[in-house]
């Protein structure tokens, strides 16, 4: 036994060096374990671990042997509890409860387009009328028939007609959970207008300063180069997706080249990059001073600079700040002469995102971009390591944007198929065609007419830029309209993404003699993907569709209406048919008797049931019946319904037993 204690002592001991990773592991651990619970914690739970991590810090620093490593680790993992606690309760903000109909009165914060490409606004500094007490703090509308969008300019104020309605839950039990999303975007209601949104009063000097400047800033690059490549620069250089048709955003999706559009790592990577190549070889034709000034870490600081300054203009959203947080920490390494590209710098970013937004841990966003800047850092040290042969400079530079692609790919291809439910086949052909245009040809030129606005000559970059984004949408269309482009794969089961995360990542950064491990939850990760089984029935939150899996796949109750619910579904099935065909499957002959009732005059037509069936009604459904029944009184409190078969008879969950009391459900964010 003290051999054996010895020995697993020596392996942790092995990690010292390398032990940041796993500090942002533990603390992604302690995050996901807040979000994972099925009741709010208490405060005083929450104030009780950050201080116990804090005291566990301290006394790990005199712990001696391994047991510093392991009492740090659980200190972090305590740390991520309390800090995605602390968070969640510090964006806390009044949620709308019930339905509204009425005037609306808020502060333009944000303008942009909805999945179904409606543009809708962000507005704040809510009033409602009859006034609701207390008012959400953020509400988002999206507009419908015809408006005025050129004048929706950020910082106005303005008064409209909305149906609105509180954040819902998911789509279906475990799936994306809408309400939380909401909640840390202290959105307290969501809707619609098919009247005139009208100004109230123009925007005070200061208000929403750089918001307005990027609205301006996208107005002018569009008007400079119309048609779809002004609204793909305008895109990647404030953020703004407006212009962007939903045919070309299908397009980049299917060839996965939708990350082109996302002002993330690579826009940011490519402009500070080019600063800091541009800055250096400037100083250094200038002997006076290249010979004297410490040319590279000037240079990383103009970087730093300019990517500060992209962040602002851009919106600052999550990806981008994870972007410019990995390009600023790795900036200051190279001005404080250490390795610039290493685990340590990734896994610091991460960290320090963890700490002020705990909740990106669970979006697509975060796990895409730090799987392939975490994969894309690995695989290319141990090139570095393995000592690769010098290639000529042009092939060199092919082979290293092919690397690149199928290591960030197959890193991301996961998050993807699992957040998406597809996966790009082709997706490597467009990015080794696209990319290289991106960043030699686009970023440059973007650069270019940001150097020459000042003198009215913009429209020469914006020229250059046009003929690359034109190339690159050219791709993306060539490749996005083949059939076999995307392939749709079926929704994994909760545990999959953390089972297979761990084991990639224990395959990264463990050293020493159990790094193979890893292989273990990496492979059970993928049998359990392999093995899901989808729900036999699905009945919305609100009523309004019900679905059946048969032999042939989904069927569902409508052939129209419930569009957004259906899809998720049947994207979720991994299943590639539209709602119309889905339609034409029901009823089937092995299905259990479904009756779906939808509106007040059929349910006063309703005759009853029998036992052993299941009604589903958007409607109060009165009365004693010997069948299941999901009416709405039922549906409002419990969300969206999955039923497994169980023999022949089936079980069901509810969106509301798997979510549990939070305090983004309306029952606890009310007291």
């Amino acid at each position: 036994m003290g051999a054996m204690a010895r020995w697993l002592d020596s392996q942790l001991q092995a990690q010292r060096g390398h032990l940041v990773g796993w500090a942002a592991i533990l603390m992604g651990a302690g995050i996901g374990t807040y979000f994972s619970l099925r009741s709010e914690p208490p405060i005083w739970m929450l104030s009780l671990s950050g201080l116990g991590a804090i005291i566990g810090l301290l006394i790990a620093r005199w712990l001696p042997g391994s047991g510093s490593i392991l009492l740090s680790g659980i200190a972090i993992m305590t740390l991520g509890f309390g800090l995605a606690g602390t968070r969640a309760h510090w964006v806390a903000g009044p949620v709308l409860q019930g339905h509204y109909y009425g005037p609306v009165q808020g502060r333009i914060r944000i303008v942009d387009r909805s999945a179904s490409d409606a543009v809708r606004i962000t507005l704040d500094q809510i009033q409602l009328t009859p006034r609701r007490a207390p008012s959400p703090t953020r509400l988002r509308v999206s507009l419908h028939g015809t408006q005025g969008f050129t004048a929706l300019t950020p910082g106005k104020t303005v008064i409209l007609n909305a149906f609105l309605s509180p954040p819902r839950g998911a789509a279906e039990p475990g799936g994306f959970d809408f309400r939380r999303h909401a909640w840390f975007q202290r959105l307290g209601a969501v809707g619609y207008t098919r009247s005139p949104v009208l100004a109230w009063s123009p925007p005070s000097e200061n208000a929403l300063l750089i918001a307005r400047l990027r609205h301006d800033m996208s107005q002018a690059i569009r008007n400079r180069l119309p048609g779809p490549q002004g609204a793909f620069a305008a895109a990647i250089l404030t953020g703004d997706r407006m212009g962007v048709s939903q045919d070309t955003m299908e397009a980049l999706r299917r060839s996965n080249l939708a990350h082109l559009l996302a002002i993330s790592g690579l826009h940011i990577g490519l402009l500070s990059g080019l600063v800091f190549g541009a800055l250096r070889l400037a100083l250094v034709l200038m002997p006076r001073y290249g010979q004297r000034w410490p040319v590279k870490e000037i240079a990383a600081g103009g970087a730093l600079l300019a990517a500060a300054a992209y962040l602002l203009l851009s919106g600052q959203r999550v990806a981008t700040e994870r972007a410019f947080i990995m390009t600023g920490t790795i900036l200051i390494a190279v001005m404080l002469n250490r390795r610039a590209l290493s685990l340590r710098a990734v896994a610091l970013a991460a960290l320090v995102i963890l700490s002020l937004r705990p909740e990106t841990l669970t979006g697509p966003g975060f796990q895409m971009s730090f799987a392939a800047t975490t994969a894309l850092v690995a695989a290319f040290g141990w090139l570095r390591d393995a000592g690769r042969p010098r290639l000529p400079r042009p092939l060199g530079a092919v082979l290293t944007v092919v690397i690149s692609s199928f290591v960030a790919g197959s890193a991301t291809a996961p998050f993807a198929m699992a957040h998406f439910n597809q996966f790009a086949q082709m997706g490597l052909i467009a990015n080794v065609a696209a990319v290289p245009v991106m960043g030699t040809v686009v970023m440059p030129a973007a650069i270019l007419a940001a150097v020459l606005a000042p003198f009215g000559a913009e429209q020469i970059g914006l020229m250059i830029m046009g003929q690359g984004i034109e190339w690159i949408l050219t791709v993306a269309h060539w490749i996005g309209d083949r059939p076999q482009a995307v392939r749709p794969v079926m929704m994994p089961p909760a545990i999959v993404l953390p089972l297979m995360t761990l084991g990639a990542l224990w395959l990264v950064l463990w050293r020493g003699a159990l790094r193979g491990l890893g292989a273990v939850p990496l492979v059970l990760s993928i049998w359990m993907w392999g093995q899901a089984q989808r729900p036999d029935i699905l009945i919305s939150q609100d009523g309004a569709l019900v679905g059946v899996m048969t032999p042939q796949g989904r069927s569902l109750s409508r052939d129209k209406g419930a569009g957004f619910v259906a899809g998720i579904w049947l994207a979720n099935d991994g299943e590639s048919a539209d709602q119309p065909t889905a339609a034409a499957k029901w009823p089937t002959a092995d299905q259990p008797k479904i009756h779906h009732i939808r509106g007040k005059r059929a349910v006063q037509a309703f005759e009853g049931c029998s036992n052993g069936d299941i009604v589903v009604s958007n409607q109060p459904l009165p009365g004693d019946w010997p069948c299941t029944v999901f009416d709405s009184l039922h549906l409002s409190d419990s969300g969206a319904i999955a039923g497994y078969r169980q023999g022949a008879a089936y079980s069901f969950e509810s969106d509301s037993m798997l979510t549990g009391h939070r305090l983004w459900r309306p029952d606890v964010a009310d007291q």
